[in-house]
């Protein structure tokens, strides 16, 4: 039986990432980085498809946990008849190949302890060759290979590596797992407890250069912050939206995507999440990243990227895995890359604005692309797409992709007007206006009071509670207002938000079955309340949020308020960057939904 997501913590090395459980069961793991075949995939199936089991023999789960301060590192403690231990995960941030260190503590009494790594190659597919080389254990396959250096004598047992132990007050014994590729010579050793301590240096020296949070929400936005930067792929600055694949939207069900891509929806708000916290130069990195992936025809921009800029992300199925919960298939790619989501050229042309508003050196390479963009919009602006949803049925004149365009082009318009940047300003304005018409008289419906997912529709859509925050109309306009409203009556569950009503019997995105509440979309109902004036409500569902992260401040992407569970990937960035963003949109003063609405809207004539 799958463990709640809740029962899993995070470490990471900027690189890739593992999950922990709370039975000291790392379940997940891809080697070398993200987006590569998984090592360990209990997560979507059994303890046969890979994990490293490393706890008290008793087999319970761990008393209590915690991260270390402001750091990656995760302890788990265990109270045990026998004494008490803990074990202390952690991957030291790298520039070369990858370790995963575990550290037994005694604390008191003497504990008797057991060990069972199962390496299991292409999620779960292929069981290695295991054989000793000088004293350290190798698992081979293909082009990878897993090195295990264990201060304990191992042994061979169903195609598992076993180690018995016994733990005494004082003791403390470092296991370390190395990465490497098949053809390689064996790896360098590391000495786990002195990378402890610059593991700890490292990230409480990161953590040491934010910006002063809001104080009543201090710790959140803190454990947001280094998750996000734990999903941040050091070498090219791209950030996962997700440490893993395949999580349901709905337990059971179909609706399972692989999220360890970097997609370019999440550029702006993944921008003022940095730049508003002081970390400029992950905010600088990110925009290059963005620069490099998009440069060519824009014709051709797709709506994610491989972490290192690859275009080619193919979707497949795993049939070996059960699937997390029975949740089948198991997909790794991800086919809505090839879709068109005229959103994203909004995103890309607001978070490159900005980049500037936030003090970043005026790149020219940017704002050629950004003409080109607009040459592109200019002649497709009007097509039909697939939206912010990813609707894999028919494509449609989504009223949040019409924003989106308007976005675009009236962003432009400030990179001529504020930044003295080189365009056709008067012509850009001209296709501001159109925009702006077509959705006040197409995306609104008078009837409902309300604007609706697309035109000619009386369907609602979370992704409309954005209408204030990118500058389009103010919170208090009353076509807003009467689209705030019918949104909390329709789409909000037990205070949470979904994206859109779906239909389980007819699939009217494109899919069979239905899903949870979706968190981003909570986290832009505080952010739409807020600008709208009501901030006392803003803030009740921006804690009502916070009160679904676990214990060790994780958040997935839905929620399921009748299970009462978290579901869906995890941990979410989009989620964490709604933590930080929000928190600050709380401030009296204002903060990045404020901004963007100031800075970019314009006065609305009569109404």
């Amino acid at each position: 039986m799958s463990r709640p997501i809740e029962d899993y913590g995070l470490i990471g090395d900027l690189h890739t990432a593992a999950l922990v459980s709370r039975g000291g069961s790392i379940d997940w793991l891809c080697f070398p980085r993200f987006d590569s075949p998984a090592c360990f995939a209990a997560l979507l199936g059994d303890a046969d498809n890979g994990h490293w089991t490393l706890a008290p023999q008793s087999g319970a789960d761990a008393t209590s946990r915690r991260y270390r301060g402001n750091t990656l590192v995760l302890e788990h403690e265990w109270a045990t008849p026998e004494g008490t231990v803990r074990v202390v995960d952690f991957m030291p941030p790298r520039d070369d190949l990858p370790d995963l260190v575990r550290v037994v503590e005694g604390v008191s009494g003497r504990v008797p302890m057991r060990s069972t790594l199962q390496v299991r190659f292409d999620y779960g597919h292929i069981v290695p060759w295991v054989r000793r080389v000088d004293g350290d254990l190798a698992a081979i396959a293909g082009p990878d290979a897993l090195w295990l250096r264990s201060p304990v004598e191992t042994h061979g047992a169903d195609m598992t590596t076993v180690s018995e132990f016994v733990v005494g007050e004082g003791d403390r014994l470092g296991f370390a797992l190395t990465w490497a590729p098949s053809h390689h010579p064996m790896p360098r050793s590391i000495d786990p407890l002195k990378a402890l301590k610059e593991t700890e240096k490292y990230w409480t020296g990161w953590a040491s250069h934010a910006a002063e949070p809001p104080p009543e929400y201090a710790d959140p936005v803190m454990r947001s912050l280094l998750l996000l930067k734990a999903l941040i792929y050091r070498p090219t600055g791209a950030i996962a939206a997700a440490a893993t694949t395949s999580l349901p939207e709905q337990l059971g069900g179909a609706r399972n995507w692989d999220y360890r891509y970097c997609w370019l929806r999440d550029s702006t708000m993944t921008l003022h999440a940095l730049v508003s916290s002081g970390y400029h130069e992950e905010a600088k990195a990110w925009r290059e990243w963005l620069v490099r992936a998009v440069a060519g025809d824009p014709k051709d921009m797709q709506i994610m990227y491989g972490l290192d800029g690859s275009r080619r992300l193919i979707e497949y199925e795993l049939p070996w895995l059960a699937g997390y919960a029975g949740s089948k298939p198991v997909r790794v790619g991800n086919a809505a890359s090839e879709q068109l989501q005229l959103d994203v050229y909004g995103e890309v042309m607001d978070s490159l604005e900005v980049g500037r508003a936030a003090g970043l050196a005026v790149d020219e390479d940017a704002w050629s692309i950004q003409r080109v963009i607009m040459d592109y919009l200019e002649g497709h602006w009007a097509d039909p797409d697939n939206g912010i949803w990813e609707m894999r049925g028919d494509r449609q004149q989504f009223t949040h992709s019409k924003v989106m365009t308007w976005v675009a082009v009236d962003r432009a318009v400030r990179g001529v007007e504020q930044w003295h940047l080189d365009g056709p300003v008067s012509r850009w304005k001209a296709l501001r206006d159109a925009i702006r018409a077509d959705v006040l008289s197409h995306g609104y419906n008078a009837e409902r009071g309300a604007f609706v997912q697309a035109y000619g529709s009386s369907a609602l859509d979370a992704a409309l509670l954005l209408i204030p925050a990118v500058g389009f109309l103010p919170g208090d306009d009353p076509r807003f207002v009467g689209t705030l409203d019918a949104i909390q009556r329709e789409l909000v569950v037990d205070g949470f938000a979904r994206r859109y009503v779906t239909d389980s019997s007819t699939g009217t995105d494109g899919l069979s079955g239905e899903e949870a509440t979706f968190l981003v979309c909570t986290f832009w109902l505080a952010d739409a309340l807020c600008l709208a004036g009501r901030r006392d409500d803003a803030r009740a569902t921006y804690e009502r949020i916070l009160a679904l992260r676990n214990d060790l401040g994780l958040l997935s992407e839905e929620y399921d308020v009748h299970l009462g569970r978290q579901i869906g990937n995890v941990p979410q960035a989009y989620s964490h960057i709604g933590v930080v963003n929000t928190a600050y949109n709380l401030r009296s003063s204002g903060g990045p939904a404020h901004h963007r609405a100031r800075a970019h809207s314009e006065p609305i004539s009569a109404r």
